[in-house]
């Protein structure tokens, strides 16, 4: 089974995360995969706009504990980190479908999107202090700017589950609906864009968030130094350890 999907159809291009057996947890390979079709769809004039979604039972866990592990704490050039520069810098238009557990980068990746659905059963956590590490993919900026500075800490600190109303009334979601109409209301907007110009879609994005991008990726960068270091201290072991022995600390998933 291929662990990340894509399809085109019309202008619009869909990528699936379909590792359902592990709701969606993303492997070291399904970045690089995900890091290439965002690549390439960047420079495709013929894509307008991109779908991502899992399916109605999962967007994504989080990283996969046993695979991000293995990769090397000393590279800044890893799938993971690619796929959040690719995310973070692509040119047109990102809608993200969300339904079930949004855990981790599966969280973080949405302030990327331009627009987020959820399902009525999706629910969202930024667990990354509860396992001895900090923020990623920007999100220590991003966080912040989309929910408020107390709200943010709030969600970081304590890594607590939310749901997709909460979502919703933090910023990170445009709409909440049933689960079974969330993935087609989502390629519904995307048909809906991708008949606008492409030049217009492209310019715009660019104008809303020109006076971002620079410091979003300089963020990344910052906190992958951040992360990859704290990833072997004490607590991280312990924390990551005590996951994998399903001595599950207090977080759901990651």
């Amino acid at each position: 089974m291929t662990d990340i999907l894509n399809s085109t159809n019309a202008s619009v291009l869909t990528i699936t995360l379909n590792r359902p057996k592990r709701k969606n947890a993303i492997t070291q390979a399904m970045y690089a995969e995900f890091a290439r079709l965002l690549m390439r769809a960047d420079i495709d004039m013929s894509i307008r706009c991109v779908v991502i979604q899992g399916d109605v039972n999962a967007f994504s866990s989080g990283n996969d504990i046993g695979d991000f592990l293995r990769e090397p704490t000393g590279d800044d050039d890893t799938p993971s980190l690619r796929f959040m520069r690719s995310i973070a810098t692509f040119s047109k238009p990102i809608i993200a479908a969300v339904c079930g557990p949004a855990v981790g980068i599966g969280t973080t990746m949405l302030f990327h999107c331009d627009l987020v659905l959820a399902g009525e059963n999706a629910s969202f956590a930024l667990p990354f202090v509860n396992l001895g590490v900090c923020p990623e993919a920007g999100s220590s900026l991003l966080g912040p700017a989309t929910f408020g500075y107390q709200r943010a800490a709030e969600a970081f600190f304590l890594g607590e589950s939310f749901s997709a109303q909460k979502a919703f009334e933090l910023g990170l979601v445009n709409r909440v609906l049933p689960p079974d109409l969330t993935l087609s209301a989502a390629h519904e907007l995307a048909n809906q864009i991708s008949t606008k110009p492409l030049t217009a879609l492209i310019e715009t994005k660019r104008l809303l968030k020109h006076s971002s991008t620079a410091f979003v990726l300089e963020r990344v960068e910052e906190e992958g130094r951040s992360f990859r270091r704290m990833l072997g201290e004490p607590p991280a072991k312990k924390a990551f350890a005590a996951f994998l022995d399903k001595r599950r600390p207090n977080v759901e998933h990651y």
